[in-house]
């Protein structure tokens, strides 16, 4: 989750506080990219479990999370009155993982991580027609993964403004460490060169170098990895029924192939001997969703949402939700929710000691096994006119809360933190 300095949130109403002092002439649009908006983000999260896939399927989940965000939008319009938005975001997650350390037999696997993630996005609009198109890129890197992304999206309203059409294409390279198991990582092997030279490739995936008197004269870490790749469909479709009531149509189509699983999830036969989880090279999956908006009144909102999920590893599953936006002022409003989930198990997933040496594919990750889940908590959202403790370029902060519970006895928390400057 996200932490806020307050010395950095004070460096940023500095920044903004200069771009407010600018006058600007509503009847004339055609201006350059300036800053329009700057957000915060920032969270907290930790789990706990009892079946961690790292050890088969049995073992610690106990995992905790501080993620960190900013994004920041400009805003212009050239000469034929386009309205162009630029948006860059860059996020820092550190995690420790107990399970980690047991990756090792000897317990000296790393435990923690941080996963840093850019991203740029350009949209430009023609706000007479309703049509807008864009790109977007994606970077994501931690110690045993890295992800590149891309992304071209566009829209367009209905003739009465009432109705939109979106759609997205999407694609994800990425690239997956193979770390294995201490006691599954291949063994060493050695090069011998010329003039007694020899070089050798450790269990560990390091490279070293071996004089003829026996001395290392170079040492290389050269972890192989294996790519993955994502692709994706978007479209969306959504209309205002009434002045109370507005839909939204959801469809997803995803493609995967390539390494679908983790080197350093383990399996356990029932026959005790253990290997690394074993998955098919490709997944299709087809989430359909609904999302109702409905203003009862004019201080409360009920955002619902619900989506049936399949996919071709023999997953099915449903999500529902409910949220409802109280506004107790005009300034001040309270979101409770509540989200239900539940899913069957893949066809390739077994619990500990249950697979047979023979099946073709195989895991005991529980993120693949038949459950239900409930999500609820509180978000707490407030934006005064004259901005949050009276700083006009703060002019929103939101706290939310959520408690999430597994039936496979799963069970986490979440806090979280954000901030708006105009």
């Amino acid at each position: 989750m996200k932490k806020i300095c307050l010395s950095v949130v004070g460096l940023y109403l500095l920044f903004l506080h200069g771009f407010s002092q600018a006058t600007q002439d509503t009847t004339y649009k055609v201006r350059k990219l300036k800053v329009d908006e700057v957000n915060l983000v920032s969270s907290y999260y930790s789990q706990n479990g009892n079946h961690s896939a790292v050890t088969g399927g049995i073992g610690t989940e106990n995992v905790t999370d501080i993620s960190n965000g900013i994004e920041l939008k400009f805003v212009g319009y050239d000469n034929t009155l386009h309205k162009h938005s630029l948006t860059a975001g860059l996020g820092l997650d550190h995690h420790t993982a107990a399970s980690a350390a047991y990756v090792s037999k000897t317990g000296a696997s790393k435990t923690e991580g941080t996963r840093i993630y850019p991203s740029l996005d350009w949209t430009v609009e023609n706000e007479t027609k309703g049509n807008s198109f864009g790109f977007g890129t994606y970077y994501s890197t931690e110690y045993n993964y890295k992800s590149f992304g891309a992304d071209i999206h566009f829209s367009k309203k209905t003739a009465d403004k009432n109705g939109e059409f979106s759609a997205k294409l999407q694609g994800y390279l990425d690239q997956v460490k193979m770390i294995y198991p201490s006691e599954l990582i291949p063994a060493s092997t050695t090069t011998v060169t010329g003039g007694g030279v020899s070089t050798i490739t450790t269990a560990s995936g390091r490279t070293v170098t071996v004089s003829s008197n026996g001395r290392v004269t170079s040492s290389e870490s050269k972890i192989p990895s294996s790519p993955r790749n994502t692709f994706s469909a978007s479209f969306a479709y959504t209309q205002v029924i009434n002045t109370r009531l507005q839909i939204a149509l959801l469809l997803d189509v995803v493609s995967q192939n390539g390494y679908l699983g983790l080197p350093f999830h383990r399996v356990y036969f029932n026959t005790g001997k253990d290997t690394v989880e074993n998955l098919p090279t490709a997944r299709f999956k087809l989430p359909v969703g609904l999302r109702v908006n409905y203003f009862l009144g004019d201080n409360i909102i009920l955002r619902s949402y619900f989506r049936y999920y399949t996919d071709d590893w023999g997953i099915h599953s449903n999500t529902a939700s409910l949220e409802v936006a109280v506004k107790l002022t005009p300034f001040f409003s309270l979101s409770p929710f509540f989200r239900y989930y539940d899913q069957t198990a893949a066809d390739y997933f077994a619990a500990y000691g249950v697979h047979a040496a023979t099946d073709k594919y195989y895991t005991s990750n529980y993120a693949l096994s038949q459950f239900q889940s409930n999500f609820y908590g509180m978000g707490l959202r407030v934006a005064p006119p004259k901005g949050v403790l009276g700083w006009e370029v703060l002019h929103e902060m939101e706290i939310r809360y959520g408690h999430y519970s597994q039936t496979t006895d799963l069970q986490s928390n979440v806090i979280s933190f954000s901030f708006g400057f105009k």
